[in-house]
């Protein structure tokens, strides 16, 4: 930080260098603002960032958020980022054990492969031309709310009416996405597969009455206004290394291991208070955008604390020799792992997952999805890597609730992973321990990080990677014009716990800038 940064006023200063923050951070010195951001940590990023985490190998990984659906390219755009993403070729692949053969679904790879994917598990063609239907559904939803969220908040009625088909609102909107999806489909393994975009980093049950489960299920589906998840070039690193770039050349000042400690506001300037190496220092505002969770908030302002919230995934970040060979011997590795392969995902086994973490257990059968960064972007591996034919896998686990691990969290990591793995394994032709790479020092090559890492290493509340459950993207009673403003005029809250936040999206970001200069 330049010297004497206490001895002026700055128009914003915004806490937390995560994307949210950056994004605001890079509009805002656009038009002309006077910028300090404030973070915690020695580098941007947040969540989104790209980090070797296998001791002298040249692998940069997404270590923590690593696929892209929700940045709307307008933020793209608007600040001129040097950031691409590439399509994945498949969509997914789901191994599944039928009349004692191994075989699974693959969608992707084009039409009359799919169809003939889902002729081959189903035995007809009712389940695809189901599947065509549905996606067709939200194609048109995402086509439609996807725009709205970089717009002032919709009501509920204003939504309803630009999504213009009833049977649509209903089904995504008001009735579980069990009972949507129970109608729709019929085949157990398909069925699950629908479900999962509902239950990623949300524990919830396919029929729970909150709904928390459908809101999941909408942002997963609605990105780009097409739903496609794309795979961002150079990792999710070059995101958020791109995003710092733009705001340092408009003039945002970042000053890292900067942790913002206090805000003090009289609703028309505010005092922030950090903390560095050195000591305190008091940074003064007129506005003050927060790029933390709700329950940071709360902490620096001095405000009731919301309700907790809870995480409920494991995050597993792995380095290979090779692909693993698979049981099903019809599909090329390549293929399977370029989109989501899907674990221990049926219907019902997500059913029995959950109600066994529920009941305070760990899942049995722990779902999970994996995909490989690298068939489809070699450059975050070194050339000697890419040459040996080194691969990553990410692998994402679902209905593990911060809870399961309180007793004793490296212990049951370890089950975790394990069971996980095995999970894996009854669908491969040799394990993957087989597969993995050492680090310098002779380690595998395997990292996994639970709710309660994250909250450890991040801040992120209960490991929640929404930072809390997920909102309607229209406005609902008290939540102001942008979604992003609290109970002080001059504070503003641009983290994913704003309405329309989750996921790697810039999204609160835009909006609390907007909502700012709106202000003046």
């Amino acid at each position: 930080m330049p010297a004497h940064e206490g001895s002026r006023t700055y128009d914003a200063v915004i806490v937390g260098g995560g994307h949210n923050g950056l994004v605001a951070a890079a509009y805002l010195a656009r038009a002309g603002k006077s910028v300090l951001v404030l973070e915690r940590l020695d580098h941007t990023g947040g969540a989104a960032v790209s980090t070797r985490p296998f001791t002298g190998v040249d692998a940069r990984l997404s270590r923590y958020s690593y696929l892209v659906s929700l940045l709307p390219k307008k933020i793209v755009r608007d600040l001129g980022l040097d950031f691409r993403v590439r399509g994945r070729t498949v969509s997914s692949y789901t191994p599944v054990e039928r009349d004692g053969r191994p075989t699974g679904l693959l969608v992707g790879g084009g039409e009359r492969r799919t169809r003939e994917a889902f002729a081959r598990l189903t035995g007809g063609s009712r389940e695809y031309e189901a599947w065509q239907r549905f996606y067709g559904m939200t194609g048109q939803v995402a086509q439609r709310v996807f725009p709205t969220l970089t717009e002032p908040l919709p009501t509920r009625d204003e939504l309803r009416r630009r999504v213009d088909d009833e049977d649509a609102w209903r089904a995504l909107f008001e009735e579980p996405i069990g009972a949507t999806i129970e109608r729709n489909f019929t085949d157990d393994l398909v069925r699950g597969v629908v479900l999962t975009d509902a239950l990623i980093g949300t524990f919830a049950d396919a029929h729970d009455p909150s709904l928390r489960q459908n809101r999941c299920f909408l942002y997963h589906v609605i990105g780009g206004g097409t739903g496609a998840w794309d795979v961002p070039v150079g990792g999710m690193g070059a995101l958020t290394d791109a995003l710092a770039a733009a705001a340092r050349a408009a003039g945002a000042v970042i000053a890292t291991g900067h942790e913002a400690v206090r805000i003090q506001t009289d609703g028309k300037s505010a005092e922030v208070t950090h903390r560095t190496a050195d000591g305190e220092g008091i940074a003064t505002a007129r506005h003050v955008l927060v790029n933390a969770s709700p329950q940071e908030l709360a902490a620096l302002t001095g405000d009731p604390a919301p309700t907790p919230a809870e995480g409920a995934q494991l995050k597993v970040n792995m380095l290979l020799k090779r692909l693993p060979r698979l049981r099903d011997g019809s599909v090329d590795p390549r293929e399977a792992f370029a989109g989501t392969f899907h674990v221990a995902e049926g219907y019902e086994q997500l059913a029995t997952a959950h109600a066994q973490a529920a009941s305070g257990e760990l899942p049995a059968a722990p779902p999970s999805e994996i995909y490989c960064h690298s068939l489809t972007d070699p450059t975050i591996l070194g050339r000697n890597l890419v040459d040996a034919g080194y691969q990553t896998l990410t692998l994402f686990g679902l209905h593990t609730p911060a809870r399961l691990f309180d007793r004793d969290n490296d212990a049951v990591r370890d089950e975790l992973l394990k069971s996980t793995l095995a999970q894996l394994d009854a669908h491969l032709a040799e394990p993957i321990a087989d597969c993995l790479a050492t680090d310098a020092e002779g380690r595998p090559c395997i990292e996994a990080k639970t709710p309660l890492d994250l909250e450890r290493d991040l801040r992120l509340p209960g490991g929640n990677i929404f930072h809390r459950d997920l909102s309607w993207p229209y406005a609902e009673e008290d939540t102001g014009r942008w979604g992003v403003e609290t109970r002080h005029a001059n504070v503003l809250l641009c983290g994913a716990g704003a309405v329309r936040g989750g996921g790697v999206s810039g999204v609160p970001g835009h909006n609390a800038a907007m909502a700012m200069l709106e202000r003046g």
